[in-house]
């Protein structure tokens, strides 16, 4: 196959791997897969949130061993016994959890480990700039101070630190896992030009993504992994969205926002002239029972401030807050839980879940107070509600004791849901809730959303995705510069009318 940039396909791939096989334990999570990827080409891999595509890069990388079949290095087989090894062969990743140390300048992060050294074995400081500074050039960002610390940069900054720490140790194949996961389009944008960069300087690019959109207008094959397998390696052209969704479930998606018209009841939710200095100004909406309120707006706008300031993270200075018609003090997270709200955070991995812990205590955080008999957790109880949950939301796990760093990002985002649930709110925020899920677990999560609003639960929902927002919102509140500048029922929503507003801040 000839890649768009002619990669020249009767040359072996720089990396292959041939049936591959990876179990731990009794699981099976790799199945006999094929993979490869040539110089100059972007190669996608997708598929659902736990089909083996986070085993296959730590494979790719060294981090895991297969338990059969072979890893091909330039058509030889090979075998990568740590980390290291696949780095100094020229495979890098750049995680969607980005591994830089914030207290460390740019230039440190990316010659952390391998940092030139003078004659007399010491770092050689001056060729490290240097080189600092021709790597970020060669991304496209050359503004970026090679001396500032990483703790100071925003997350597309960060991403290029980490993306210019694979090419100092001269990357071959760059593996990036859902690299725009956390970027604003406007970052997207240049990224994706990055990537054509690389792709035209020779590097063979593994491009992990569940973004349609992207993966359309960056690769030249697709590969999709379903329960361990490979179901379908293409050249892009030859494949469909709908092909992919179908590939990747196992099932046709047909309705990816199903979105149902409930009856709604009183008004839960009330805020009146609600401000947080410097992060929020005078806020004005309600939400009824029943009813999903979308809220958009560009990054920065203070989609997320608003919701920490309702969820008392960031308490108000000024407005009212109404649970029910009735004022209430929601001065810390505490009083906002007491009446009745919850918020599930846009970082699940961060402010979300404690991931070292298992699904029965995250899920139980929340309401630990009515799991206690004095000192002491009613062990069954706790495991009942956990339980529970993991029943009610489809959690693919091994049970209430697994800990939920191992699950996949999907059944995290509902872990984090069931946990919040836990505590029968009346109002329930979610910032950004399919994000960094695959297309089969957001369409769950929109069940679920239409379910609880079924029920009668009142729902904030912000999203960057305009599709999202659009397609399963009943009002939409738009924000712009901190302030609320546009309320639109769903009849009158579209991408021009929320875009417009959005972008231009036409008041309400």
């Amino acid at each position: 196959m000839q890649s768009k940039t002619d990669t020249g396909a009767s040359d072996p791939p720089i990396l292959a791997l041939r049936g591959i096989e990876k179990s731990f334990g009794p699981v099976s999570v790799l199945k006999g897969v094929d993979f490869d990827v040539r110089a100059g080409e972007v190669h996608a891999l997708m598929g659902e949130n736990g089909a083996g595509k986070s085993t296959m890069i730590r494979i790719m990388s060294g981090a895991h061993q297969p338990s059969a079949g072979d890893v091909l290095l330039d058509g030889e087989i090979t075998r990568f016994g740590q980390p290291r090894a696949a780095q100094v062969a020229g495979i890098s990743v750049v995680h969607q959890e980005l591994l830089l140390f914030p207290a460390l300048t740019v230039t440190e992060n990316i010659f952390l480990g391998h940092a030139p050294k003078t004659a007399l074995g010491l770092l050689d400081r001056r060729a490290m700039r240097d080189r600092a500074k021709a790597l970020l050039a060669r991304l496209d960002c050359p503004e970026l101070d090679i001396d500032a610390r990483v703790e100071t940069l925003s997350v597309a900054n960060r991403q290029r630190v980490e993306i210019a720490r694979a090419l100092s140790r001269n990357a071959r194949v760059l593996v990036m896992d859902e690299p725009t996961a956390a970027l604003a389009e406007a970052d997207v944008v240049r990224l994706l030009d990055v990537v054509r960069a690389l792709q035209k300087d020779g590097v063979g690019i593994v491009y992990v993504s569940h973004r349609m959109d992207e993966v359309f207008r960056i690769s030249d094959r697709v590969t999709v992994l379903r329960d361990g397998k490979t179901v379908a390696s293409k050249p892009i052209a030859e494949v469909t969205e709908a092909s992919l969704v179908s590939a990747m479930v196992g099932r046709e998606i047909s309705q990816l926002f199903p979105k149902e018209t409930v009856p709604f009841g009183a008004s839960v939710l009330e805020l009146e002239g609600l401000s947080c200095t410097g992060r929020v100004e005078n806020v004005s909406f309600n939400v009824r029972a029943g009813e999903i309120l979308g809220i958009a707006g560009l990054v920065g706008s203070g989609r997320t401030e608003l919701a920490e300031t309702v969820f008392g993270i960031s308490p108000a200075s000024s407005g009212v807050i109404r649970i029910d018609g009735q004022p209430v003090t929601v001065g810390s997270v505490r009083q906002a839980i007491d009446n009745g709200i919850a918020y599930v955070p846009e970082d699940r991995a961060q402010h979300g879940l404690v991931k070292k812990q298992t699904i029965r205590d995250n899920i139980a955080i929340t309401v630990i107070d009515k799991l206690t008999n004095g000192w002491l957790v009613d062990t069954r109880k706790e495991h009942s509600l956990a339980s529970d949950a993991i029943a009610r939301f489809a959690v693919r796990t091994r049970g209430p004791s697994q800990v939920v760093g191992e699950l996949s990002g999907g059944n995290q985002q509902k872990v984090v849901i069931a946990k919040w649930l836990a505590s029968k709110p009346k109002v329930l925020i979610l910032d950004e809730p399919t994000r960094g899920v695959d297309v089969g677990a957001k369409s769950e999560i929109h069940k679920l959303m239409v379910q609880l609003a079924r029920e009668g639960m009142a729902i904030v929902m912000i999203s960057s995705e305009l599709p999202e927002v659009i397609g399963m919102s009943d009002r939409i509140v738009v924000m712009n510069a901190h302030r609320m500048v546009a309320i639109i029922d769903r009849n009158e929503a579209t991408p021009e009318t929320v875009g417009a507003a959005m972008m231009r801040g036409h008041a309400a």
